[in-house]
């Protein structure tokens, strides 16, 4: 049988590898969005080199983290920070990362930034939490807070998500209303808080207001135990031992939001002191080692020798 040579083009050839240009490295890694970033970071040039700020809120396995940023030329700067482990300062000793925890850790970092740039008492935010959007027109501009200073304007920040995925009722958007709640002029709309209905387009600030306050995580304990106490007794053990019930959740967090408003101040780091007792060994000088070295065919050789005489 004859075979017949098939023309095969080669799509990437020699010139294609030589002109390959490799993507950024977070890119690679798919840690960094950067058409997003671009568009979050970058100013108009009539601002006159003003930053363009951020609250970053990303979620680890143990915590909820928000930052207010903004970036220069070589690299980004953290004008103030809130961490869920801080919560237990205010109350909250259990459920860390939920929505609840979520929406209390965007209050505490937005007061503390506004009492650091002097903004706390011109822009209180809403103290009763209602799930609904404020928001004011001042000419051709909206703030999302309640009242806008004459002197003063309110402490603008965009939200930045990551590479996280925005679906309706994320916890990423608890943070933001707490935020919003604290003060912050924050860009927003219901569309993706809990409650909204894409299909009819209408929104229940109730339901949100219930997220808030802890109330899907009330009735799923008390779903829990009805239908299986053992798993209940397992799941929400850290609650049991705190003598937290489904019943006093809207009453903790509300707790937890007025000891946020009277004190957001971080607290005091603890000098870091070492252990000085422990002294690590001398490296042995090369006779020590030779010696060392020696001694182990000295024995060997002896044992050798017992084993011939045997």
């Amino acid at each position: 049988k004859l075979f017949k040579m098939v023309f095969v083009r080669v799509t990437k050839s020699k010139a294609y590898y030589k002109r390959f240009q490799v993507k950024f490295r977070r890119r690679r890694e798919g840690r960094t969005d950067y058409r997003q970033r671009k568009r979050l970071c970058c100013q108009a040039k009539n601002k006159y080199q003003s930053p363009k700020y951020r609250i970053v809120v990303r979620f680890t396995n143990r915590q909820v983290i928000c930052q207010i940023v903004y970036s220069l030329i070589d690299g980004d700067r953290v004008l103030t920070s809130a961490s869920s482990n801080e919560l237990p300062r205010y109350g909250l000793e259990v459920g860390l990362k939920n929505y609840a925890a979520a929406y209390c850790t965007g209050l505490l970092c937005a007061r503390r930034l506004l009492q650091k740039v002097g903004l706390d008492d011109v822009y209180e935010g809403n103290d009763e939490v209602d799930g609904n959007v404020v928001s004011t027109t001042v000419g051709k501009t909206t703030y999302y807070v309640d009242e806008v200073d004459e002197d003063k304007r309110p402490f603008r920040a965009l939200l930045d998500v990551g590479c996280k995925t925005t679906s309706t009722g994320c916890r990423i958007f608890g943070a933001l209303k707490g935020a919003a709640d604290g003060g912050l002029d924050i860009p927003h709309s219901e569309k993706r808080f809990p409650g909204y209905d894409r299909d009819s387009k209408e929104y229940d600030a109730d339901m949100h207001r219930e997220r808030i306050f802890g109330g899907h995580v009330g009735e799923y304990m008390e779903y829990l135990e009805e239908e299986d106490n053992t798993k209940y007794q397992q799941q929400f053990a850290s609650y049991l031992a705190e003598d937290i019930e489904a019943d006093g959740l809207e009453e903790l967090y509300e707790g937890v939001h007025e000891k946020i408003r009277e004190d957001p101040s971080p607290s005091e780091k603890n000098a870091f002191t070492p252990d000085k007792s422990f002294k690590r060994k001398a490296k042995k000088t090369l006779e020590e080692r030779k010696a060392d070295v020696q001694a182990k065919k000295d024995i060997k050789n002896a044992e050798l020798e017992e084993d011939d005489d045997e």
